[in-house]
């Protein structure tokens, strides 16, 4: 379910103090009824070893040809990533945030940090400078996942691409990712 823009930049992020300079271009929420104050830690780590199903169906489809489109026309070149055309996030990370123990893996997100009710991860390629940032929220089921998108364009071409693919986020990727996630959450529900 997408949420509005205040239910990011309303929440005690740590995220704020590291990219003021970002724009929350997506906020979306997921059910995750009965879950508790500690549970976000088990539903990442969940989250990660289910990634494989993610690349399944019509979206796994449309992520694997914008990976075909970003080879052809260059826009996931490495100069065009962190640490070449933009410097990465990290640089950015206060001590505290820095030494946390991020989770390593074949995603190409780069984990930033991850805290008991925090994750955020980064990625850079031709079009924009992008972060995803999971939070834990409390509500008045116990707790719910809510992800934001956080984006810089790279010029009017990085504005463009955001543009364009707004409809498939909204109408096929995010609806898929919900449903992934939400089943995810549900397993682990009923393991504990």
């Amino acid at each position: 379910m997408r949420l509005p823009e205040s239910a990011h930049t309303g929440q005690p992020w740590r995220i704020h103090e590291i990219a003021p300079d970002f724009h929350v271009e997506d906020i979306w929420k997921f059910r995750t009824p009965g879950g508790g104050p500690d549970d976000f830690p088990a539903l990442l780590a969940a989250l990660q070893a289910e990634r494989a199903s993610e690349s399944t169906g019509i979206s796994g489809l449309l992520f694997k040809i914008r990976w075909k489109l970003g080879e052809l026309f260059g826009w996931d070149r490495e100069d065009a990533g962190t640490g070449t055309r933009v410097a990465s996030l990290r640089d950015r990370l206060p001590a505290d945030l820095r030494d946390t123990d991020v989770p390593t893996d074949d995603s190409p997100l780069t984990a930033l940090y991850v805290l008991d009710n925090e994750y955020a991860a980064e990625i850079a390629n031709g079009t924009m400078h992008g972060i995803m940032h999971l939070g834990w929220v409390p509500d008045n089921t116990g707790y719910h996942l809510q992800m934001a998108v956080l984006v810089k364009p790279n010029g009017w071409f990085g504005r463009f691409y955001m543009a364009l693919i707004k409809p498939f986020r909204y109408g096929i990727v995010y609806p898929a990712m919900t449903r992934s996630w939400e089943h995810t959450w549900n397993d682990l529900a009923v393991k504990r």
